[in-house]
């Protein structure tokens, strides 16, 4: 049976997988000095920000029983570096745009070193929460200015492969953490968590300290332009963090968002933020020269991007929570085996962002985004169907989908956020990396309330065998959640490409537009 020719000459490109050469391919993105220091330093600071994140929360038991103090304690060195990633990170794109992106990213790396040196000496648990503050100012600093960098040195038609680069190395860095950590929390000190940060950045200095003296990556005549106000900046930055609050269990009583203690404190501190950014709106639209400047979001190609990237990011954070309260509390095994259960798609991202890269570049495939967003689904709903009724063995198999949904979306979805906005990449980033972290507690959010709605009010005095059904009852709810809102972000993103509806050949964002900037990044 042949395809209908709409299928063959679009969805799928043969010739792009008969002359599938990775080698060659990545080869042409380091054929200069600055491009091969971009791509190294990218690579060394993902790798940095990602051992500071999901593998350091490792380390909160060794910290708190160090320090003498309760794990929720301990807890807000996790806390603090959410809270000021979270809220600073559209700031230093801005300010990257005046100053000059590689100079924020070059101190943000300078802070996260030195801060997590700092860590190492902390005496008292106050010291460790303000140490991981800064590491999560540093981490901003980064995180803000990596993609913009990236964009001025690499071409539309590279950037799928260049983004797929610190995509592998997070990878990388949370399977080191992960098996490394273990090894130092078991047999040594949770300091050395920390201090394993230090020769990765002082790799990542003496990789990007060269590119400081090209006057493309400094601020030109554009920057005066850019506008970094002291007032929006404060007032967004604080409606941000309130925002990260908000979906944070830091209240007593049962981690559910639908007790008693969860409300008191969950509805005010919600109520605050809308509240809080209804006058950062209004403030905003007055303004001759707003710090936030929502004319960008007309523009659909950018928005629908940002939205399909938005439920992807909610989605992952929501599996990363739920898939360990199945494991642990649904069916009794240690937290251990919630590890193994994840590690699979872990190695997967070595080398699936690669491909997708790759082929993003070659020839755009419409399809690659929604596809990659419907096989996370798939891949959890299988999860949700049969993980009662299969050894725990399966559920990585049953996982696996999920696992190449997530590797295959990821790289082209930044590629295409930042191709879409060519005209103010530092806003793209910023509004990107702030998207991505309001996803997350959104995720966590939907999923623990989801969860919540299916445990009795008294579990925590029931046995571990009488409490089990009700937490997998409780995953099956929030994986409907969270499999609506990936299906939703799949379907905004065929609509944008014109899998569906009448916008295809109307997107500004393909892979073939001109490449007329890296050529002057070159040497």
């Amino acid at each position: 049976m042949r395809l209908p020719s709409h299928f063959s000459n679009h969805l799928i490109d043969r010739n792009a997988f008969r002359s599938l050469n990775l080698v060659a391919s990545f080869r042409d993105l380091s054929s200069t000095d600055t491009r091969k220091r971009v791509l190294l330093s990218l690579a060394s600071t993902q790798l940095l920000v990602q051992l500071s994140t999901i593998p350091m929360a490792l380390a909160v038991p060794s910290m708190a029983e160090d320090f003498g103090v309760d794990v929720s304690q301990a807890a807000w060195t996790i806390i603090a570096r959410m809270l000021v990633l979270g809220s600073t990170v559209f700031f230093f794109a801005r300010l990257g745009s005046r100053v000059g992106h590689v100079r924020v990213y070059f101190v943000g790396i300078i802070l996260m070193a030195l801060a997590s040196l700092l860590a190492v000496t902390s005496v008292n648990v106050t010291q460790a929460v303000i140490w991981s503050g800064l590491v999560g100012l540093g981490a901003s600093m980064i995180s803000s200015n990596a993609n913009p960098i990236l964009a001025i040195v690499f071409g539309d038609k590279e950037r799928g492969r260049a983004y797929s680069i610190p995509i592998i190395a997070a990878r990388v860095g949370t399977l080191l953490g992960m098996a490394v950590f273990g090894v130092f929390l078991q047999f040594f000190s949770w300091r050395l968590v920390f201090l394993t940060s230090v020769p990765v950045g002082l790799f990542a200095l003496w990789m990007v300290r060269p590119l400081l003296q090209y006057e493309l990556l400094k601020a030109g005549e554009a920057a005066k332009n850019v506008v970094v106000g002291a007032p929006s900046a404060l007032l967004m930055m604080a409606t941000l963090a309130v925002f990260i609050l908000s979906g944070l269990h830091i209240h007593g009583g049962d981690e559910s968002f639908v007790s008693a203690e969860a409300l008191e404190y969950h509805l005010p501190v919600h109520g605050l933020f809308l509240v809080m950014a209804a006058v950062f709106i209004i403030v905003q639209q007055r303004s001759a020269q707003p710090f936030l400047n929502f004319g960008h979001f007309k523009n659909s190609q950018f928005s629908m991007a940002l939205f399909s990237d938005h439920t992807f990011h909610m989605s992952m954070m929501a599996v990363v929570t739920l898939v360990p309260i199945l494991v642990e509390n649904g069916l009794g095994y240690d937290p251990i085996v919630a590890s193994w259960v994840l590690i699979p798609g872990q190695f997967l991202g070595i080398f699936l962002p690669l491909i997708a890269g790759y082929y993003f570049d070659k020839s755009n495939p419409r399809w690659i985004r929604p596809a990659g967003l419907l096989a996370i689904a798939s891949g959890f709903l299988m999860l949700a169907l049969f993980s009662t009724s299969v050894p725990i063995w399966v559920l990585p198999i049953l996982l696996i989908p999920a696992f190449i949904g997530t590797h295959t979306f990821n790289a082209p979805s930044n590629a295409t956020i930042m191709n879409s906005l060519p005209e103010d990449r530092s806003f793209a980033s910023g509004v990107m990396e702030t998207s991505r972290q309001m996803g997350h507690t959104i995720g966590v959010t939907i999923a623990a309330t989801m969860l919540g709605l299916a445990l009795p009010t008294g579990i925590s005095f029931m046995t571990d065998a009488q409490a089990e059904p009700f937490y997998r009852a409780g995953f099956q709810y929030a994986a409907t959640a969270v499999i609506f809102t990936i299906l939703t972000g799949a379907l905004v993103a065929a609509y944008q490409t014109g899998i569906i509806g009448k916008r295809y050949g109307k997107a500004s964002i393909s892979a073939k537009g001109k490449d007329t900037v890296s050529a002057s990044a070159d040497d």
